[in-house]
């Protein structure tokens, strides 16, 4: 379930900076622009935010599979 909302917040964060980068460009050539760059901003940041949360889960799983190796300190 932790995954899940991990997952869940990563898409809303970036999807909401995306949005606002979006918008934000949109606004410099009009207003139906500023909406319309939000959208499209939110969907590839939307899109940045599950491909980025798929990657630190697969990194853990990896990490937690590969055997410790003894250091120098040991």
């Amino acid at each position: 379930m932790g995954d899940r909302f991990k997952r869940l917040f990563s898409r809303v964060k970036f999807a909401a900076i995306g949005a606002a980068i979006g918008a934000g460009l949109g606004a410099l050539i009009s207003r139906n622009a500023a909406s319309s760059g939000g959208a499209v901003g939110a969907l590839v940041g939307a899109t940045i935010g599950e491909k980025r949360a798929n990657v630190g889960t697969l990194v853990g799983e990896v990490k937690k599979r590969r055997p410790r190796r003894p250091s120098l300190d040991d």
